[in-house]
């Protein structure tokens, strides 16, 4: 899929050559808006759009109303741990939106299934939707769980959240129904959206006012290109270490949620504390990544956290951007994805830059998701 990203990151570089050229200070997160929107359109919608040069396309426009209003964050939670209630917790959105936004998604994604039945494979657009698809009619049944790729999130950052992490295949006894294939492109909807477009803003942010980091990072990108001129998922995986560390480090700075809760499966007792089954426990991830106790000074912007070396050597699951277990954020391998081959090809054309418009240090606001409050201001300058 990354050539489906990197089309839709083409569309983004453009946009931002106008910024370079005026030399005028912009919010780029509402361009990171506008993308994530075109490269969700097209691998989990089979759709292409331009969100900045059409905003009035109707894909453009119903992905505006559905989040005019705030996803409540328990809500939020369900859907991204079970995406096949999606579909009948459309139901319970309000009124006004309920009917138009429930019908335009579902009738979206079932004309392009049905569409899709009818081409020959080799005529099949190759995005996650096809991916989906052609789970669905495999000689051996799969279900939702199988597309959730968290467990390989972190292989190119080597993250080391023990034993825990490491899943389990799971067989499964029934396809996948259409309301769980809503469901998925549902769930690229709302995490593809809000989550992708934060942390972009939030790593563009720090870059900015973190210039060494930057020009480390610039380099980086420079030899990466100069072996890889169309990057594939293999290079991406492998081949930007520091990127990875850059990347690590934003979204220990700024979680996409704050916090996450779990339910204690059975009665168990923890440093002395007895905890009863059925027990709900919240954990602060914001508290957590910002205890000096973990994180030696916690509000300074330092990638090195995220050595392989500093990796080993810190406590399991100090660092915990998306959750972790069974129920933890799906199909985070593929927003980060996302966000290493943006930034990639950003600072391959751009280097960002801090002006008197950036507000330090940022205002953040959560709703359904951690977010710079009052946008990202900077300047770009062409490379």
């Amino acid at each position: 899929m990354t050539p489906l990203i990197s089309q839709a990151c083409d569309l983004l570089l453009a946009h931002l050559k106008r910024y370079a050229e005026s030399g005028d200070a912009f919010d780029i997160q509402r361009c990171y808006c506008c993308y994530t929107t075109d490269v969700v359109a097209s691998v989990a919608f089979g759709t292409e759009v331009d969100s900045q040069q059409t905003p009035e396309d109707l894909f453009v426009r119903h992905c505006r109303r559905f989040f005019k209003f705030c996803i409540p964050r328990p809500i939020l939670v369900l859907i991204l741990s079970f995406p096949s209630i999606m579909v009948p917790l459309a139901w319970i959105l309000p009124n006004k939106n309920r009917d138009e936004l429930n019908g335009f998604f579902n009738k979206l994604i079932r004309n392009v299934i049905a569409s899709r039945d009818q081409q020959a494979a080799e005529e099949r657009r190759r995005d996650f939707l096809q991916m989906v698809l052609d789970a669905r009619h495999s000689a051996s049944s799969v279900g939702v769980e199988d597309f959730d790729m968290v467990r390989e999130v972190f292989s190119s950052t080597r993250c080391e959240l023990g034993p825990s992490w490491q899943g389990q295949p799971r067989t499964m006894s029934r396809p996948l129904s259409a309301d769980e294939i809503v469901g998925q492109a549902f769930i690229f909807l709302i995490a593809g959206y809000e989550i992708i477009t934060n942390t972009l803003s939030f790593a563009t942010y720090l870059l900015a006012t973190n210039p060494d980091c930057q020009e480390k990072l610039l380099r980086e990108v420079d030899l990466f290109k100069e072996k890889h001129a169309a990057p594939e998922y293999c290079s991406l995986r492998e081949g930007l270490p520091y990127l990875d560390m850059v990347i690590a480090e934003t979204l220990r700075m700024y979680p996409p949620a704050f916090r996450f809760t779990r339910e204690a499966a059975q009665d168990c007792e923890l440093l002395g504390q007895r905890i009863p089954a059925g027990a709900v426990l919240e954990t602060a991830v914001g508290a957590l990544h910002h205890d000096p106790v973990h994180w030696p000074s916690p509000e300074t912007f330092d990638p090195e956290r995220f050595t392989a070396e500093a990796q080993r050597q810190r406590r399991p699951f100090t660092y915990l951007p998306f959750g972790a277990g069974p129920r933890s954020c799906l199909g985070v391998r593929l927003g980060l994805l996302e966000v290493k081959l943006t930034l990639l090809h950003v600072l391959h054309k751009f280097r960002f830059q801090a002006c008197p418009e950036t507000q330090v240090p940022l205002q953040l606001e959560s709703k359904s998701a951690l977010s710079p409050k009052d946008g990202v201001y900077i300047k770009i300058v062409s490379r």
